[in-house]
């Protein structure tokens, strides 16, 4: 009997699709920055810096953002319902909390949280959901029409193959994109048309550039299906008009395009002139339902003041397909069975939380509270930071936790990145992590706008604003120090060096 010695499995012989895209928040640089700390752990006083922080990734409680309190007993107690018959339940839970694991128990399969479920989800949970965007729009919600998913992430690209038949099936993503997009949108054999962002004009969406691109596309060949909208927004952070998203209703109404509204920043708002509006509400209240124009929109417990990112909870919610859609969107679901439970319910409570009137309210509104009006002055430190940086310049974060300032480098610097074969601005985050523990995403990684045009390139980073408020201050002072390092080092070498093209 004879045997292949030849690896069946190898990286020239996997699906080509997984090697076209990269995750750039997960990327060089966050892998990077795992191999330091384990440098630190086995080295202690290795490196310049007591620590790795960790700013590439919106990971909230990972750097110290606390869980709500009725969200973590109301889970605790439906994995261990027996606790619910002790009487040191009521020492241990508030009665808010017991009353509510009661509700979602009789609710559950076996009355416990470890079976199966529904596909959809549990449907008093999905009730939940729907009463909850009822009452936030203004406008009825149904139960049949929420997906309830292990993250928005999951409902993402369950979106994605339900939409893409073909690479000739392109789907409109702004840039600077959030790389689950592009990534999903490869992995499912489609073709993303990217439509620019103005920096300029705070990050805002312009119509006639979105008609161009689409346009582009369909003489291309291209049958343009949908249109992604993040809002707010990420990597840039900005808080859309009520003018500007009745401005896409009305073109994604006209072209006969999907609405895929990215929503899970919608309780990160920082700023006084902007409030988050859905998609849906401002469809509804322009006189459109659902026979004029279809939306997808998501959104998850990963965010907001809840940060349960690891819970891997969220929903979708359909308007607009048929019923015939929404079988078969249920049959794909199937596949995987059925979202976690824990899911399940933080998403019931995120959408339907303490109330007044209910024991636990002002002990919930006061954490709440806490974590938003830190974050808002985290927002305003960082974004003051970075725009007082040589060379930097940063628009204004109305939304969502991140800071996306853009990077002026000195053509040495750009020159030095040049000869490392790396953008420039992933050149200068793996400076700023080796010299300062320090992890941020290149915004190469988001598909900026392309450094290789040298008219109008741009390079940024990406910075998330979730450590703590001390934290950030002495984050301030390892970054400001290296900056002006970086900046004199390279300046100098401008001023010696000819001026090549780079």
């Amino acid at each position: 009997m004879s045997y292949n010695k030849t690896a069946s499995i190898t990286a020239e012989t996997i699906n080509p699709k997984v090697k076209i895209f990269d995750y750039e928040p997960c990327g060089e640089i966050a892998k990077y920055a795992e191999r330091l700390q384990e440098e630190m752990d086995n080295n202690p006083g290795s490196r310049p810096f007591p620590e790795i922080i960790y700013c590439n990734l919106g990971n909230p409680q990972a750097l110290g953002q606390r869980p709500i309190t009725f969200f973590r007993e109301v889970l605790s107690l439906c994995d261990n319902p027996a606790l619910l018959h002790r009487d040191e339940a009521r020492k241990l839970f508030s009665p808010c909390a017991i009353k509510r694991a009661r509700r979602i128990i009789e609710s559950l399969p076996g009355r416990d949280s470890g079976p199966y479920t529904n596909s959809q989800g549990i449907r008093s949970l999905r009730r939940a959901v729907a009463d909850g965007i009822a009452a936030r729009d203004g406008f009825p919600s149904r139960p049949e029409d929420i997906f309830l998913t292990d993250g928005a992430s999951s409902a993402i690209n369950l979106t994605m193959q339900i939409l893409i038949r073909s690479q000739e099936d392109g789907i409109l993503c702004p840039l600077p994109e959030y790389p689950l997009y592009s990534a999903s949108i490869i992995l499912h054999g489609g073709t993303m048309v990217p439509y620019n962002l103005s920096e300029d004009g705070d990050w805002g969406l312009e119509i006639f550039e979105v008609k161009r691109c689409l346009e582009e596309a369909r003489i291309a060949g291209l049958t343009v299906r949908a249109m992604v909208i993040i809002n707010p927004g990420n990597p840039t952070g900005q808080v859309l008009s009520l003018t500007n998203q009745e401005e896409i209703v009305e073109f994604c109404r006209k072209e006969g395009l999907v609405m895929l509204a990215d929503e899970v920043y919608q309780d990160n708002v920082y700023v006084k002139d902007k409030k988050f509006h859905s998609f849906k509400k401002v469809a509804r209240s322009l006189g459109y339902n659902e026979n004029d124009i279809s939306i997808v929109s998501f959104h998850s417990v990963s965010m907001g003041y809840y940060g349960e990112c690891g819970r891997r909870g969220g929903y979708m919610e359909i308007c607009g397909f048929g019923d015939d859609v929404i079988g078969e969107i249920c049959k794909v679901a199937s596949v995987t069975l059925c979202p976690n439970i824990s899911g399940q319910i933080l998403t019931s409570l995120m959408m339907d939380p303490p109330k007044i009137g209910d024991d636990c309210f002002e002990t919930f509104l006061a954490e709440k509270d806490d974590i938003h009006s830190s974050l808002v002055k985290r927002a305003k430190t960082l974004e003051d930071a970075f725009s007082s940086l040589e060379g930097m310049t940063c628009n204004r974060i109305e939304g969502a936790i991140y800071v996306f300032p853009r990077i002026h480098l000195p053509p040495a610097a750009i020159k030095a990145a040049k000869a490392e074969g790396v953008p420039p601005d992933t050149f200068y985050a793996c400076r700023l992590l080796d010299a300062t523990g320090i992890a941020v995403v290149p915004g190469s990684g988001f598909h900026q706008v392309s450094g290789r045009n040298k008219a109008t390139g741009t390079w940024h980073i990406r910075c998330t604003i979730l450590p703590g408020e001390d934290k950030i201050k002495a984050m301030i002072k390892r970054l400001k120090a290296f900056h002006e390092s970086f900046m004199n080092e390279f300046r100098d070498r401008s001023r010696t060096t000819s001026q090549e093209p780079v």
